[in-house]
């Protein structure tokens, strides 16, 4: 259907001191956080906004589930037009997650005149230049709050307060499962398998925890952020991904040692001429501020050219931190409609195509974890690939036995003890570092692949 260019203007012009209308699509964990705090707070946003605001129609897929006690049940419904298309209606709320209908359903509130809000990280890394132009070019409200570190106000950050500044990096824990995780295998030195259990059993962590611990989760979100840090628009294959599945007890405990915790981190450096987007596992200084984030608080850590480092921290997951989020997002698009300016907070924003730079291009400093037979001149052997590759070593330990070093079955003659040989380099290339790596990989003594973790100073 064609889009109604005039609808807004007409919204704003006949509305007076009406209620903003509210469609909600989607009534799960966080749906059910906007209808309490709406019901909750109705008084003092409505003080807020100027005018009342008021749940006009729910959509979910099954009418009979039970919902949160703040819905009125008889405005449910399983039909989405009925919030798209109503023309009383005057903010869609989408909180049903995918890009499937999603998408379609927020494109079609947008061409609708309609604010809209929504905390769908997922759609918005694959179409969130698209979507935020549609909603600028109809003068309606696009807000995310919610889709990036639940009730921590980043984008808000990043959209107004970061408005004057040129953001020159972004470093952060985006993710509250990977974080719980590592802290707990910090903490009491348990396995990954053991704390993922422990997290599940929390309700920290899904089920099926792969979006999460493979880091894809933190990914959607870099790449949210990147829109409004970089002016990036990025393909998501386009950012390297790693997650914590590889992380063991040996891994914490070296760190340690070296000074280090480990973090997942999110990370994006404007370089100019292109930027930096990486989300893996990094070790960083003990001392440093994300060093002691722990459990399932996320926090961002921007650098401005001008203001220099500033964090924003706190509960980045769960019904009512994320519905914060939503629902102040609700108030600003409702006081923009009611004060006939909508469409403020999708305005100004350049996303344009960016470069990524290849991961074999960025240089840091590395950890690199051998596990190889405890026997003369392994420790040169591995030397002198580094050095070869042109790769310094800062600092190197040799630990051991690593218990990799049982007689292969068969009566075959038992082979030397595994001992972990630990380095830590100096700034090298990646791609230099794998060149390292691959020609080790050859080698005869190395029992396990290596472990390699980048290691920043936040």
């Amino acid at each position: 259907m064609n889009p109604e260019p005039h609808a807004a203007s007409d919204r704003r012009r006949l509305r007076g001191g009406a209620p903003i209308q509210i469609g909600l699509l989607g009534c799960g964990t966080v749906g059910g956080g906007v209808l309490r705090l709406l019901a909750e707070n109705s008084g003092y946003l409505a003080e807020r906004a100027g005018v009342p605001l008021v749940v006009k129609r729910v959509v979910v897929r099954d009418l009979e589930k039970e919902r949160v006690g703040a819905l009125d049940r008889g405005l449910l419904t399983t039909n989405p037009e009925e919030v798209v298309d109503d023309p009383a209606i005057d903010v869609v709320v989408e909180v049903m997650g995918g890009e499937t209908p999603a998408r379609a359903l927020i494109e079609r509130a947008i061409d609708r005149g309609k604010g809209v809000v929504t905390a769908n990280k997922l759609l918005l890394a694959a179409h969130g230049p698209a979507l935020l132009a549609r909603a600028s070019a109809r003068q309606v409200d696009l807000a995310f709050e919610g889709a990036v570190g639940g009730g921590i106000p980043i984008i808000r950050t990043l959209r107004d307060a970061f408005a004057s500044d040129w953001v020159e990096r972004v470093t952060a824990i985006l993710n509250g499962t990977c974080n719980y995780i590592l802290t707990r295998m910090r903490d009491t030195g348990a396995s990954f398998d053991a704390a993922l259990r422990e997290a599940q059993a929390l309700g920290y962590a899904e089920a099926d925890p792969s979006l999460d611990v493979d880091g894809h989760d933190a990914a959607h979100k870099l790449i949210v952020l990147a829109m409004l840090a970089f002016g990036a628009q990025v393909d998501s294959a386009d950012v390297h991904t790693s997650g914590i599945r590889s992380i063991e007890e040996a891994d914490h405990r070296y760190a340690d040692r070296f000074g280090y915790t480990i973090k997942h981190l999110a990370i994006g450096r404007d370089l100019g001429d292109s930027i930096e987007l990486r989300v893996h596992p990094t070790l960083i200084p003990k001392q440093s501020v994300l060093a002691n984030v722990s459990g399932v608080l996320n926090a961002v850590l921007l650098e401005g050219r001008a203001v220099g480092p500033s964090l924003v921290y706190g509960r980045g997951a769960g019904d009512l931190p994320t519905a914060v989020s939503v629902v102040s997002d609700i108030l600003d698009v409702a006081r923009s409609i009611a004060s006939g300016v909508a469409g403020m907070q999708s305005r100004g924003m350049s996303i344009k195509p960016r470069a990524v730079r290849p991961l074999g291009e960025i240089v840091s400093r590395y950890y690199l974890r051998f596990a190889v037979e405890d026997r003369p001149g392994v420790m040169g052997r591995l030397a002198g690939a580094l050095g070869d590759a042109g790769v310094s070593i800062e600092q190197i330990v040799q630990q051991g036995p690593t218990g990799s070093g049982a007689a292969p079955a068969g009566g075959a003659a038992a082979r030397q003890p595994a001992v972990d040989v630990v380095l830590i380099t100096h700034d090298a290339r990646e791609g230099l570092v794998r060149n390292a790596l691959d020609a080790i990989a050859r080698e005869q003594f190395l029992r396990e692949p290596v472990h390699l973790f980048r290691i920043e100073e936040p």
